[in-house]
């Protein structure tokens, strides 16, 4: 009895032009379902989001899959243990390096086969119960009326992020919230500020009371951060900064907390180590995605019980979600799975 992965490609349209400070949305995201069959009749499946600023494409995942498959069933062996889940995702990283999507998809459909295995959600296996925050909903850069039309579209949401990192920003964050007084707003500027700008909008950004600051400056300017942090009431967070818990140490200081990301870490293993150790430096602990399935959202939704805020909307943006399964509702309130392993199932 050997494993087997199977895959396929997913051609995935957002509902609207999703683009962020350092890029624009490409108008079709290429991500790849994969599946472990464990040759007893079992499959867990996950998907890799690749994401070109962490070096990875579609065409990576796949050149990577056969890799994996040599490299798992060496290093299980023949009895294909499922439960052997250290020793399986050290044999997929072994095998060719970072490629953090490519793996989180492994991880991801390895926790889901075993979870099948044994009848029980994944989250359920940590001992975890099923209580998570509440989600924000996300609204891309776009003119500041366009963005206020998608904020009144998600009018259910009582936590709204909101993409800046342009020369508009005071005015579309006076605009979103002009047109939801009270709801909570949470920034991100994906490594598009200046120190300058930031202590600039600082005043502006306490007066309409955002929640957070994430990403504001270049992934490896660390002391920007603790200079922003320094003069800030308002929480700062590392998402760029801080791909897995290797990184926690140095950021310990210099910002109020991580944004864990599957497909930055790269394995569902790694990001309950870096909850930990966040935990360990005083750090809050987001959980995000990148635009994804249902299916790579519910393999992040595991570890939602884990932290502090949650930003799980990937696949509410998405014009068709080709699976079914853990969900976010348009009150922003994630629904954890009750059935065996990640609980997703296609449409």
């Amino acid at each position: 009895m050997a494993f087997r992965i199977r895959h396929e490609v997913l051609e995935l349209t957002t509902k609207h032009a999703f683009n962020i400070a350092r890029a624009s949305a490409p108008p079709v995201r290429r991500t790849v379902w994969v599946r472990i069959e464990d040759g007893a009749g079992a499959e867990g499946w996950g998907e890799a989001a690749a994401n070109a600023y962490y070096g990875e494409s579609a065409d990576t995942v796949l050149a990577l899959l056969p890799l994996y498959e040599k490299a798992l069933n060496d290093a299980i062996g023949a009895d294909a243990d499922v439960l052997a889940l250290e020793r399986a995702e050290s044999a997929v990283e072994l095998a060719a390096g970072r490629n953090p999507s490519a793996r989180a998809a492994m991880s991801a459909a390895l926790h889901d086969l075993a979870g099948k295995r044994l009848g029980v959600p994944v989250w359920r296996l940590w001992g975890l119960d099923s209580a998570v925050p509440v989600s924000s909903f996300t609204i891309g850069i776009a003119e500041p009326e366009v963005m206020v039309r998608r904020l009144e579209e998600a009018a259910s949401y009582p936590i709204i992020k909101v993409k800046v990192g342009t020369p508009e920003d005071r005015r579309v964050l006076e605009l979103i919230r002009k047109h939801a007084p009270d709801r909570t707003v949470r920034i991100d500027a994906n490594t598009n500020w200046s120190v300058k700008q930031a202590v600039a909008l600082l005043p502006l950004l306490e007066e309409l009371g955002i929640e957070l600051i994430e990403q504001p400056f270049k992934a490896d300017d660390i002391e920007a951060f603790r200079l922003l942090r320094e003069r800030s009431a308002i929480p700062v967070i590392a998402d760029e900064s801080c791909r897995t818990a290797a990184d926690i140490p140095r950021l310990a200081g210099a910002v109020d907390g991580i944004n864990i990301k599957l497909e930055k870490c790269g394995s569902l293993r790694e990001a309950v180590r870096m909850v930990h150790i966040a935990r360990a430096h005083h750090l809050k602990v987001m959980v995000g995605c990148m635009l994804c399935s249902t299916l790579g959202i519910a393999a992040a939704m595991q570890i939602a019980p884990l932290v502090d805020w949650t930003d799980l909307d990937g696949a509410v943006l998405l014009e068709s979600d080709p699976f079914t399964g853990p969900s976010l509702g348009t009150d922003g309130r994630l629904s954890l799975n009750s059935e065996p392993g990640l609980g997703v199932a296609r449409r």
